[in-house]
């Protein structure tokens, strides 16, 4: 055994067995530490899945899931808020008619807008035509991309939109109980995409889930473009396309020139108009959040894009708002909460101006009533952003429909004015002073007159206003062009036209310039008023503890339709002059109110009035008839009553609703009356 060459045979064979003892002892380990990371894998899941629930959980508190949306629908139908137009007839879904208690509200809620920003702001508010011809909506894009992807039963005919449709059917399949937490995650993964996905990224989604109409049950069919406008012609002989506008944005667009000139040429300025656009949606639903008729409010700041600085951002940028970043949803994350000046340090929102507005907008929700709770600014993902936005954000409000788009904020760059200017030949510039005088040289490319109208007759004015319209750097091709081969081929309107040195002439020179020429871009906050109405009436919806019949509306002051309602106790005939006097001295001081002289309960029309949300409202009883003459105010909220001199009473509400005042400076201020309300 101990020979030499025996051992020296056997050497490889106990290297070879050595090898491969480390070898097996390196696979258990390794096979440990896969066994670990699978633990850890497997317990991170979990986690996340507890997570998951969690917020799930807490979504669903916070989106109001208490609020029984039947009893408030019946509340806003039979005290005639809105109701469906043409009720009579069967109605036609998606156009509603505002009662008495809706139009209102809405005026409240516009002048409201109007205050915090026309006349806060001092822009140039506008009104334009509601009927746009066709040219316009072609420049702006409208009439080419102005759609929505719309899918059909093949057995019905019925339509639905198709992002719609998607979501709703993935929400069911989240239902399900037997579904994986692969699946699960996966479905969940695909909800913010839906919006912004093509069609035939839809059809496979349709074909990969089995989706089938929700209607029927049958077979959809493939997703195709449907345009949103509604068609019209203008004049007796309809030889003028027209369109009823889809936007209010466009009629301020094409007046900027004038608003410029109003404004003395100086930027920035903002114009902003309110008024109606229809748009022929595919699939109304939700009452008032889609509907075909509604009211915008728009803005149109106009700044120079190289300075989007605003000289009132200060003002707001302590202003804590929840905001929900394109990364945070691609990554699953929740809205952050920060204020404006960290969002724009952390180059979260793209200039001050943009941030500016959006501080503005969440002010004046919380002001006009939405919960602060319920408020969120989520930013549009890359491949939904229109191509020419260089940053984009929807104010959404979470109601019992989820959540909801109320207001939009955009910076639509310069996109606007130079598509006009392009259709039309028109510039649509401002000017800048430059720091000192700079000598350039200009080149124009003119029409010659004389031989451009033989040349192309009836095409001689679209040939000119495309000259007009060219850039600089296209005017230098039109030149080099002309000088080089004698000819340029210009495009106007799809058509090609040839135009050589017979018709055109070049000149070039050199210029001093003191002001230079550019496009303004423009930050567009745009809201829409009937979705906000209706967020409005979920947040301040409330039923009185002990009585489930009795709802209510806790509209502010400010937004409430009435901000008064004026009882006698009884239809004694002694009160009667006391009433008259209240009413003349609430109207001579501005105070919109609602007189009550029925023989119901005192405590029953204090429910009434709280039904269509009275802030306030003045008793007139026995003790009025004494000297000094004195009545009851009471607050809806609390149902707390302060006694004080009829004289003082319109004045005390005034102030109120002006929030020149507190309620709980006037119960300081005047004896309390205590009274239990009877509503039987």
């Amino acid at each position: 055994m101990n020979d030499p060459a025996h051992q020296e045979m056997l050497a490889p064979l106990q290297a070879s067995v050595k090898e491969q003892g480390d070898l097996v002892r390196q696979l258990k380990a390794d096979k440990a530490a896969e066994n670990d990371i699978k633990l850890a894998v497997t317990e991170l899941k979990a986690r996340k899945k507890k997570l998951e629930d969690k917020l799930l959980e807490i979504s669903k508190v916070e989106e109001g899931d208490q609020i029984d949306r039947a009893k408030l629908e019946d509340l806003l139908k039979q005290r005639f808020f809105y109701d469906m137009s043409f009720s009579i007839y069967g109605g036609i879904t998606g156009l509603y008619d505002f009662g008495p208690m809706g139009c209102m509200v809405k005026t409240n809620l516009i002048q409201a807008w109007r205050d915090m920003f026309v006349l806060e702001e001092q822009m140039l508010e506008v009104d334009c035509s509601m009927l746009t011809p066709e040219s316009v909506l072609k420049a702006s894009g409208h009439a080419e991309r102005f759609a929505d992807t719309m899918i059909k039963d093949l057995v019905s005919g019925e339509c639905f939109r198709a992002d719609h449709l998607i979501n709703a059917a993935i929400e069911k399949m989240l239902t399900d109980k037997k579904i994986s937490v692969e699946k699960k995650q996966e479905l969940q993964k695909l909800i913010p995409l839906v919006e912004s996905m093509s069609k035939e990224e839809m059809k496979n989604v349709i074909e990969k889930y089995s989706i089938k109409s929700p209607s029927t049950g049958s077979a959809l069919s493939e997703p195709l473009d449907f345009n949103l406008m509604f068609e019209t012609s203008i004049g007796p002989a309809a030889k003028i396309k027209g369109f009823l506008r889809p936007e209010t944005a466009q009629g301020i667009f094409v007046n900027f020139k004038r608003l410029l000139d109003f404004n003395a040429g100086k930027l920035p300025f903002a114009a902003a108009q309110i008024g109606n656009a229809f748009r022929n949606e595919i699939s109304p639903r939700s009452g008032l959040i889609r509907v075909r008729e509604f009211t915008m409010a728009e803005i149109e700041h106009f700044v120079d894009p190289s300075n989007k600085t605003h000289p009132k951002f200060d003002s707001v940028s302590d202003v804590k708002v929840p905001l929900y970043s394109a990364c945070a949803q691609m990554d699953g994350k929740l809205p952050a909460e920060m204020t404006l000046q960290q969002a724009l340090k952390d180059e979260l929102i793209s200039n001050e101006t943009l941030a500016y507005f959006l501080g503005r907008i969440y002010l004046f929700m919380v002001h006009i009533g939405l919960d602060p709770k319920k408020i969120r600014f989520r930013q549009h993902l890359s491949n939904e952003m229109a191509h020419y936005a260089k940053d984009c954000w929807d104010a959404e409000v979470k109601t019992t429909y989820g959540w909801v788009e109320c207001v939009g904020c955009a910076d639509r760059s310069c996109f606007d004015l130079l598509q006009h200017s392009k259709a039309t030949g028109i510039k649509l510039v401002a000017e800048r002073s430059l720091a000192k005088p700079t000598e350039r040289s200009i080149v124009e490319v003119n029409p010659i007159k004389a031989t451009i109208g033989k040349r192309f007759k009836k095409d001689s004015k679209l040939v000119q206003q495309t000259l007009a319209s060219l850039s600089a750097s296209e005017v230098e091709e039109v030149a080099n062009n002309l000088s080089s081969k004698g000819s340029h081929s210009l495009a106007a309107n799809g058509v090609t036209f040839e135009i050589d040195t017979t018709t055109v002439e070049v000149k070039r020179y050199k210029k001093t310039i003191h002001v230079e020429e550019f496009t303004p871009s423009v930050v567009e906050p745009s809201f829409g008023i009937g979705r906000l109405m209706y967020a409005l009436f979920e947040h301040n919806f409330k039923i009185r503890e002990g009585d489930e019949q009795r709802t209510y509306l806790t509209l502010p002051p400010a937004i409430a339709p009435y901000k008064c309602s004026v009882l006698p106790l009884s239809n004694n005939a002694e009160f009667q002059p006391f009433i008259k006097e209240l009413s003349k001295n609430l109207t001579r001081v501005g105070v919109s109110h609602k007189v009550d002289t029925s023989s119901t309960a005192i405590g029953r029309r204090y429910a009434r009035t709280d039904q269509i949300a009275i802030p306030f409202g003045i008793t007139v009883d026995f003790d009025s008839l004494k000297e000094p003459h004195t009545a009851t105010l009471r607050e809806r909220d609390t149902r707390k009553q302060i006694r004080a001199s009829m004289l003082e009473l319109p004045e005390i509400i005034r102030d109120l609703s002006l929030n020149k005042r507190t309620w709980k400076d006037v119960i300081e201020s005047y004896p309390s009356f205590e009274q239990q309300e009877n509503t039987k």
